[in-house]
């Protein structure tokens, strides 16, 4: 072969592997983050992440229960390499179904065990909990149900509002499931159909009952802070009410993070999850006036508009017992709320 043209192939050979190199290290650089917590705060920890480690985040952003299921169709094909999500059914339902990778044994150690997996498949970051809003022109606190099952009760009919469709509100079926078996909490549901408003989701919820359109709500603490920030204390006419003695209307959600077991940058997605519960992140997110959950890792403290961590008296209830919602939504229907 002439040598004017086995010098140009080695050229074009050099060009063509320098080219792969390039976009397998752009590749490596990069993580893919499916995200259905709030966009303010996940973006905010994508910028904090890159400039703190040089890895760039793509983030794609959903409704948890639609970005699980999203995961689970895509299977190995998926693009994602992190699933973070507001509640831990979602993260259960990924791991039963076996897609998920173990988390680094040195990020579970950041967060008390049994806010996490408890096979090490996903890592819990915040968590809220579930609460009542009520206008403070229509209701005194001494009105107030003791029970989050008072509200399918007749006497409230008309005066409850509730988001069935939201995916904040999978999870309290599927508390009430597990500690009432299924009859009980398909006549509950029914008791809400009869009484409740029907609102799309937990915003709606919260300022109907600061306007007066309805005098209860059942939300995540969350919605009426962020509420009462928009506002100011002189347009806030509702407050929030916490469910004692172990009550399943105080059930605390837990959001977590995990790690796919086809990702293809897995490094960059353990370095990931380590940054979320470490102490930098943990406080931006305590300090962001957005998303208003608490902190799991140890002395970062919650926003001083939140109830104390350790004073909330939820029921006792592992995330195991939880499950993975996959009953909740067949109970709703059921019952002719979705």
């Amino acid at each position: 072969m002439n040598r004017s043209w086995v010098g140009a192939l080695r050229q074009v050979a050099q060009v063509v592997s320098l080219s792969l190199s390039i976009a397998v290290s752009a590749h490596a650089a990069s993580i893919t983050v499916y995200s259905a917590q709030h966009e303010q705060v996940v973006n905010l920890l994508a910028k904090d992440f890159e400039k703190q480690t040089g890895i760039s985040v793509k983030i794609r952003n959903g409704e948890g229960p639609a970005l699980a299921a999203q995961i689970v169709a895509e299977g190995s094909a998926s693009p994602a390499d992190v699933y973070f999500t507001e509640n831990s059914p979602e993260l259960m339902l990924l791991e039963e179904k076996g897609l998920l990778g173990k988390v680094d044994a040195s990020t579970l150690a950041v967060v008390p065990a049994r806010f996490s997996s408890p096979s090490g498949e996903w890592v819990g970051v915040t968590a809220r909990e579930s609460v009542l809003a009520y206008n403070t022109t229509k209701l005194q606190t001494s009105q107030l149900p003791t029970s989050l099952f008072d509200l399918a009760r007749p006497e409230w009919k008309g005066r409850v509002g509730i988001a069935p469709s939201d995916a904040d509100f999978l999870p309290l079926v599927s508390a009430v499931l597990a500690l009432k078996g299924e009859a009980q909490t398909v006549q509950w549901l029914k008791g809400l159909k009869a009484n409740a408003q029907i609102f799309d989701d937990d915003e709606g919820v919260v300022a109907a009952v600061n306007r007066g359109g309805v005098a209860t709500g059942v939300i995540n603490n969350y919605y009426w802070a962020r509420l009462h920030t928009e506002l100011g204390d002189k347009a806030t006419r509702s407050a929030i009410y916490h469910y004692g003695n172990g009550d399943v209307g105080g059930l605390v959600n837990v959001s977590g993070a995990a790690i796919l077991r086809t990702a293809h940058n897995a490094d960059g997605a353990q370095q990931f999850l380590k940054y979320l519960v470490g102490e930098r992140a943990q406080t931006l997110m305590a300090k962001s006036r957005v998303g208003y959950e608490y902190p799991l890792h140890a002395g970062v403290q919650p926003d001083p508009l939140l109830k104390p961590f350790n004073e909330l008296q939820p029921p006792s209830l592992t995330l195991e017992q939880l499950g993975d919602d996959s009953k909740a939504g067949k109970l709703l229907r059921q019952a002719g709320l979705l």
